[in-house]
């Protein structure tokens, strides 16, 4: 599966490729010297320790690689110059995979990169004798020149590709000779095709400097779909000239049947009154949701008192040509599943336009679909350097017995006649401490309140000690405090809600998204807290994006359910309305009322919300610092949730203590103050912790450097080519125009606009 710029993209030939590839197996006699040169001609890079794909290196008789392709790197353990083993082994920890039972028999070393080191050597002396003369600094391709000239590696080789081979192949010179290529709506891939080749010859042209002889990096699309009408070829959609197509090789006139189905975002009178036509009608409906048990309650509730049960014969004859179907049971007109699929569809037959099926799912009804569920990936042991992973020669360090220290960096040292790795450490008057690896997990970052470096300590002195002392002794006076008020909070008497309705698994079958592990976790703990007698006071700390939000969504149906108000307190207006569009929209198949309490409601309004709070009538209400005002009362509050505590001030977070001690309070958390954060590790307060990333979620990569144009000027081209939006921050109104104009000059083609 490929896109067509992927397509039309130059790379190695294929012969080049394959004459590339070495097969290693055990009990083969290899050249040492001569496979190393082979490695770094076709593009692995040597390293001292092996991590990433694409790297290798040596140590003694010991050989490791990591194949492209491959899992795990391979370590081929050499007897004299014959293949002893191979084994494959973790990068994360330099231990072998199951440990060491995995032998392997052979492995596949195909090349690295699709432009070979080994072959630029040639093309870098030709490019060092024509290279002009540098007028500036800018990054250009004359910076490669030196390295492409020794035939050694660089991030930017596959630039120079279309320059080394005369005849560049593409992906359809690996397919094999009677491979089926299938193509997706023809007209749009000879569209994008044209879009993709005025693109480049737009940045040819702007590009003030390009190597000599530079030809273009694309293939033609005219010289690809002539080489694809000599294959097997199978066409969905319409052709290129906008009709279906009708030749043996093309599927358009059955692709003409399937159109897509109505779209109701999450409205429920319409999808009943689209069903209740379709039964009049006589069209075949089938509805797969993670929702189907709710929707068939609300058609029972508000359809017609008797539904058409006739079989529509027909469609049992789509179903028998499309999938070879001999037996088929006699299904109702109208069927709701329980399930999941990506996406609907409606199935036309020609010329009387007939109906055979209407194919529902959550795409059309709610506007997403569900993921593939996550894949639960193996713990693997924590490698001893992951403690001091993050620590640099210069870091205040701070030892669990001798206090703080300067770390120097990781030295070898040869005791008793064995050489071993240890972290050194100085303390004050030149102390050196030197840490074994295998005690690193005593060893941690020095964190203070101040800019200002700290003391260090002293080899053998009491202060550090006395430190401790003093520190137990604070935490001691604090947990006095603590355990007084818990205490008093143990002894009030909650409300235990009920278990789970069936509500409630219709509502959390609506989540969008694959639960994480943390998430699953979160949420149980959350609930049996809930369901016991004595007030929940739980915080719940993960990062942004992690999935808090549906805990407390969930949280809060439960409470609803078993006929409780829940009161949830956010710290800002933009995070009050954000709150409550994904409750309302999550909540709206069901009788249960959210509103919200900020400046974005009128005064009129927030006085008809808290005459209804007290009155019982609104089971939700999401509310800034205007939910602490003295006016606000509940008939029967059972749940307050807190996002971000710590936004909060003294006065507020009197009046939540105030509130803690009657109901079950949930709070959430990217960034926990210390204390809170603390009572929550130690025990004194329950705490959750979501720790993993929703599936397909990519981290931010963060760059930190001075401002540069040209660099400025790359990043925003390359976002744009990849049919992306660029946020520009600047830190202040007043100038901000002029950063606008700024702009405008480094990249014209792109429409800009201005928010504050």
């Amino acid at each position: 599966i490929t896109s067509v710029r992927a397509l039309m993209q130059k790379t190695l030939p294929r012969q080049r490729f394959v004459s590339g590839i070495r097969q290693l197996r055990t009990g083969q006699i290899i050249d040492m010297d001569r496979l190393l040169r082979h490695w770094v001609h076709v593009g692995y890079d040597p390293v001292a320790v092996v991590e990433a794909p694409g790297q290798f290196s040596q140590r003694g008789g010991i050989l490791d690689i990591y194949p492209l392709d491959a899992p795990w790197p391979t370590r081929i353990e050499l007897f004299g110059d014959e293949i002893e083993s191979l084994r494959a082994f973790d990068p994360a920890t330099q231990r072998s995979v199951d440990g060491g039972t995995a032998l392997l028999e052979r492995i596949v070393v195909p090349p690295a990169r699709e432009a070979m080191p080994g072959e630029l050597r040639d093309l870098g002396q030709v490019l060092a004798e024509e290279a002009p003369p540098r007028d500036d600094d800018l990054p250009s391709w004359q910076d490669d020149v030196p390295a492409l000239a020794a035939g050694s590696g660089s991030p930017h080789l596959e630039y120079y590709l279309p320059l080394i081979y005369n005849r560049a192949d593409s992906l359809l010179d690996y397919l094999p000779e009677d491979a089926l290529v299938v193509v997706d709506d023809e007209e749009q891939v000879a569209l994008t095709a044209a879009e993709h080749s005025a693109h480049a010859e737009q940045l040819a042209a702007e590009q003030a400097s390009l190597p000599p002889g530079y030809r273009s990096p694309l293939h033609a699309w005219l010289d690809l779909d002539a080489r694809l009408s000599y294959r097997p070829r199978l066409t969905l959609g319409e052709g290129a000239n906008g009709q279906p197509a009708g030749d043996e090789t093309r599927v358009g006139d059955l692709a003409a049947h399937f159109q897509p189905g109505p779209r109701f975002g999450g409205q429920i009178q319409p999808l009943l009154t689209h069903l209740s036509q379709a039964l009049r009608h006589g069209e075949r409906t089938v509805v797969v949701s993670r929702q189907a048990p709710r929707l068939s309650e609300l058609w029972r509730e508000q359809g017609p008192a008797a539904a058409d049960r006739s079989l529509i014969a027909d469609v049992l004859a789509a179903y028998r040509a499309v999938d070879g179907v001999s037996d088929v049971p006699a299904p109702e007109s109208l069927t709701f599943v329980h399930g999941s699929l990506s996406e609907g569809f409606v199935l036309e037959r020609f010329p009387e336009n007939m109906v055979l099926l209407n194919l529902l799912t959550d795409a059309e009804l709610f506007g997403w679909n569900r993921p593939a569920p996550r894949r639960r990936r193996p713990s693997r042991p924590i490698a001893p350097e992951t403690f001091f992973a993050d620590i640099v020669a210069g870091d205040h360090v701070v030892h669990l017995e001798h206090g703080i220290g300067v770390f120097l960096g990781l030295v070898v040292r040869s005791v008793g006649g064995m050489e071993r790795e240890y972290l050194q450490v100085e303390y004050s008057n030149g102390d050196i401490l030197y840490v074994p690896v295998h005690h690193a997990d005593r060893l941690s970052r020095w964190v203070g309140a101040e800019d200002r470096p700290p003391t260090l300590s002293r080899l053998g002195d009491r202060g550090w000690g006395q430190a401790k002392a003093r520190a137990r002794q604070a935490v001691d006076e604090l947990a006095d405090q603590l355990i007084e008020l818990y205490a008093a909070r143990e002894s009030v008497a909650g409300h235990a809600f009920a278990t789970d309705s069936e509500w409630q698994a219709e509502m959390e079958a609506g989540f969008p998204y694959q639960e994480t592990d943390d998430q699953l976790q979160a949420i149980a703990e959350v609930k049996a807290d809930m369901e016991r007698t004595q007030p929940m006071d739980r915080l719940i700390c993960g990062d942004v994006g992690y999935g808090k939000t549906e805990v407390a969504l969930r949280a809060a149906f439960k409470a609803v359910m078993d006929g409780r108000q829940v009161a949830i307190l956010v710290p800002t207006t933009v995070l009050a309305q954000q709150h409550y569009l994904t409750f309302r929209e999550r909540l709206r198949p069901f009788p249960v009322q959210v509103e919200m309490l900020s400046r974005f409601r009128t005064q009129a309004h927030q006085e008809r919300i808290v005459r209804n709070l007290r009155a019982g009538q609104v089971d939700i209400v999401i509310g800034t610092h205007r939910m602490l005002s003295d006016d606000v009362s509940f008939k029967d509050l059972g749940l307050l949730i807190i996002d971000e505590e710590q936004r909060f001030g003294v006065r507020h977070k009197e009046t939540l203590k105030r509130m803690r001690t009657e109901v079950d309070v949930l709070t959430m958390t990217a960034t926990p103050i210390p204390r809170t954060l603390y009572m929550g590790l130690s025990g004194a307060r329950d705490i959750s912790v979501i720790a993993t990333a929703p599936s397909e979620r990519l981290p931010v990569q963060t760059y930190v450097g001075e401002f540069d144009e040209t660099l400025l000027k790359r990043a925003i081209l390359r976002e744009l080519e990849r049919g992306g939006q660029v946020f520009l921050v600047h830190n202040r109104v007043q100038t901000i125009d002029i950063v606008r104009r700024r702009l405008r000059r480094l990249v014209p083609e792109a429409e800009l606009a201005v928010g504050h």
